[in-house]
């Protein structure tokens, strides 16, 4: 069995209906399940067909974005057949399986005594502040001032009780003494009866949110990754004990999606960002990934949008490129989705985060992150999931200061207010790290121009492929050259590798590699490298084998 430092695994399923899905490209899903989404108001008829009658009916969802249903088939059927079945029925609008997402982060450490606000480089790096783990620092020292500028940025706001964000994730310990003066408390089902909804809001008890994994209003953290993004964004400060969040106020709404365990379905994804609409939040901090790419999460994500509410997603913990190996929800591309990076206090991307030059937005910090956990405790943990709250903390802040904004808007700048740095060129959007004081002055950062897309002409080349299907421990390498080039990169007709184990790498002409490619995908362009010439090099591991990969053409700027 292979090991990996990876929570949860990004997966680049495409999902068509109308095609043949392999079962090595498919996302993790609850085995036997699948969600449909019915049109109109078809559901009470649709129960009542044959074809559903053949099916467990799971749950029946009226949510603010369609109706959906959700079955659970007989063990023994082969649920793409069942999905195929229901996707031509003329009263669903489609069907796929109902994916597993999981926690994307790790539990390094746990202190038992007060820690101290030094110990957040994240917030303020000194160079020697990195909290020690189990696993050690980054290195004997940091980058001074490779942080999220939070000092800075707090000479402005400290947020507002106003700003209320939803921490979708397993919940949050709201007893927490660094938490629960910033909880969001629903004063309607606190003062009124149990068991009753007195709000109206079609949810039981929910005071400070909801547990959509058990269907129940107590969002109570049994896991303690929730716990740790919340304190991140919003522990309280000047309180005498525990950390600082990136907010010193705010209204945290926990809701529990993720079982204690750290996993759950799209079934409760969707779910829980329905509820969240429901309540008013301004942001939805996401912490978690993996599954394929699920049209009814994707529609819930678009809901979502439409009402103005950003929605920070973890970009994986994988280390592969989300331009080939997309990894959702992080991937979906809509325009309040922003997708983090985790860099560490050397000022580089952690050595576990995914990237993507196309599909990730930022980095922020996210390796030995201290923040609060259940019981009253403090733990260090690493992952993107970590980053992803301090974007979170940085973008309340900014709706603390300046109200309600676009969701493209706030991306887009964020994105040009972060702090570029050649480590993070070309792996990330911004190819900066976020910088919350540049982010609520509106400072557009510089950084290097890119070469224009218009500019690279296309060139046939001899056939540079694996066998197919290609032999494990394969290793392979080719070296293309154009005479006077300024910029070169590869156009990957077809691949089809293991993913996260066998890739085809992109070396420029100095040995260093510019691009990984993993997965399956069609006419993938490559990341460029500077000078005339480039190679490629393809390496397989000693387990499974694929069909392979072929490249054809390269482009150039001269």
């Amino acid at each position: 069995m292979k090991n990996t430092f990876v929570m949860a695994v990004a997966f680049s399923l495409v999902f068509l209906l109308s095609a043949t899905v392999s079962a090595k490209t498919r996302g993790e899903y609850v085995p036997g399940e699948i969600i449909i989404k019915l049109k109109g108001e078809y559901a009470k008829k649709l129960v009542k067909t044959k074809t559903f009658r053949s099916l467990k009916i799971k749950n029946i969802m009226d949510l603010s974005f369609g109706k959906f249903a959700v079955l659970k088939t007989d063990n023994k059927k082969d649920i793409l057949s069942v999905i195929k079945e229901f996707s031509k029925h003329p009263e669903v609008e489609y069907a796929e399986p109902n994916y597993l997402y999981r926690a994307i982060g790790k539990k390094i450490k746990t202190l038992t005594t007060d820690p101290k606000y030094g110990d957040l480089w994240g917030l303020k790096n000194n160079g020697n502040n990195e909290p020690r783990s189990d696993r050690g620092n980054s290195s004997p020292r940091g980058v001074a001032g490779a942080d999220i500028n939070a000092e800075r940025a707090w000479t402005i706001t400290k947020g507002s009780k106003q700003i209320k964000i939803a921490v979708i994730d397993t919940g949050i310990d709201y007893n927490h003494p660094d938490l629960k003066a910033n909880m969001w408390t629903n004063e309607a089902e606190a003062n009124g009866t149990a068991g009753v909804d007195d709000d109206g809001n079609g949810y039981i008890d929910d005071i400070h949110g909801y547990d959509v994994a058990n269907q129940d209003g107590d969002p109570m953290d049994g896991n303690g990754h929730g716990t740790h993004c919340a304190g991140t964004i919003a522990a309280e400060h000047g309180n005498g004990i525990g950390i600082a969040g990136v907010m010193a106020q705010a209204e945290l709404v926990g809701i529990k999606f993720l079982t204690d365990q750290g996993s759950g379905s799209t079934e409760h994804a969707i779910m829980a960002i329905d509820y969240a609409i429901a309540v008013g939040v301004d942001l939805m901090s996401n912490s978690w990934g993996g599954g394929g790419a699920s049209q009814a999460l994707e529609d819930a994500i678009v809901r979502a949008n439409n009402a103005g509410i950003v929605f920070t997603a973890a970009a994986g913990n994988s280390a592969t490129n989300n331009n080939n190996t997309p990894h959702y929800p992080s991937n979906y591309q809509v325009d309040n989705v922003i997708s983090v990076a985790a860099h560490n206090y050397n000022n580089t991307l952690a050595s576990f985060s995914c990237f993507g030059s196309n599909t990730v937005h930022v980095a922020a910090p996210g390796r030995n992150i201290l923040s609060t956990t259940p019981n009253n405790q403090y733990s260090v943990f690493s992952g993107t999931s970590m980053a992803t709250p301090h974007v979170s903390g940085v973008i309340g802040l900014y709706l603390a200061q300046f109200g309600k904004a676009k969701p493209s808007e706030i991306r887009d700048a964020l994105i040009d207010s972060s702090v570029y740095d050649k480590s993070y060129d070309r792996k990330i959007i911004s190819s900066g790290r976020v910088d919350a004081y540049n982010f609520l002055t509106g400072v557009v950062t510089p950084r290097p121009s890119r070469p224009d897309e218009s500019d690279w002409v296309t060139k046939t080349v001899a056939v540079f492929e694996s066998a197919h299907p290609y032999l494990i421990n394969s290793v392979k390498e080719k070296t293309f050259s154009v005479p006077g080039a300024k910029y070169m990169r590869v156009i990957v007709d077809k691949y089809d590798l293991e993913r996260s184990y066998d890739f085809v790498h992109v070396v420029n002409n100095k040995g260093a590699k510019v691009d990984s490619i993993s997965g399956d995908g069609f006419n993938y362009k490559s990341e460029y490298a500077e000078g005339d010439s480039i190679k490629l090099i393809f390496e397989a591991d000693s387990s499974v084998t694929l069909w392979g990969f072929i490249v054809t053409q390269i482009q150039y700027i001269k």
